[in-house]
């Protein structure tokens, strides 16, 4: 089943933490730490209200002109990569409800995917990330391949096991923000 796919079939929780995950992933390049959005994973898991916890990731995570940008300002593909990921942030929707938060997790889909292509050394063959997304592998670039497994991933787990497939997901989240750090921090070295 394809990316598209599996977000129009996903529940409300599966949207969320899609859109969460993503999001997650992306904060190196926005200059947080590993535990910033630790609030909004405890929202979805325990069926709360995250709008409290946005609202403190938002004034942590500051803005790019506060924080100097995440991404050490290593280009303008770095640059870019750090718009999009301040714009996941800025578009999460203060309530978990579906249309809302099938709109962003989708938006968070592509952003994050588009993010990971710009900042691979290697080359990805397809015109748009959009191709990916709706099954299209020829020709993917290493980086890009695992943000499409990660996004497929946590999409699974969650219409597979519900709210117990949280913790999985947040394992996978963990573990693609560990190489994008890696990837920013070997850009930032190379470039600066």
């Amino acid at each position: 089943m394809s990316l598209v796919e599996l977000i129009a079939q996903a529940d409300e929780r599966g949207l969320a933490a899609s859109g969460l995950a993503c999001l997650d992933r992306c904060v190196p390049l926005l200059g947080g730490d590993d535990l910033v959005l630790r609030p909004l994973w405890a929202s979805l898991a325990d069926g709360s209200d995250w709008s409290a916890g946005l609202e403190k990731a938002r004034g942590s995570l500051g803005s790019g002109a506060e924080t100097g940008g995440g991404a050490g300002g290593a280009g303008a593909q770095s640059d870019e990569a750090e718009t999009l990921a301040r714009r996941m942030l800025d578009a999460a929707p203060v309530s978990q409800e579906a249309a809302g938060v099938r709109l962003w997790a989708d938006a968070c889909s592509v952003a994050s995917l588009q993010i990971h292509r710009l900042l691979d050394p290697a080359e990805d063959a397809a015109p748009s990330v959009d191709t990916r997304r709706e099954g299209g592998t020829e020709g993917m670039s290493p980086l890009v391949a695992a943000e499409l497994r990660r996004q497929v991933t946590v999409l699974e787990l969650l219409a597979g096991h519900g709210a117990a497939g949280l913790r999985r997901a947040l394992d996978v989240s963990t573990e693609g923000r560990r190489v994008l750090r890696a990837v920013v921090s070997r850009r930032a070295r190379g470039l600066g």
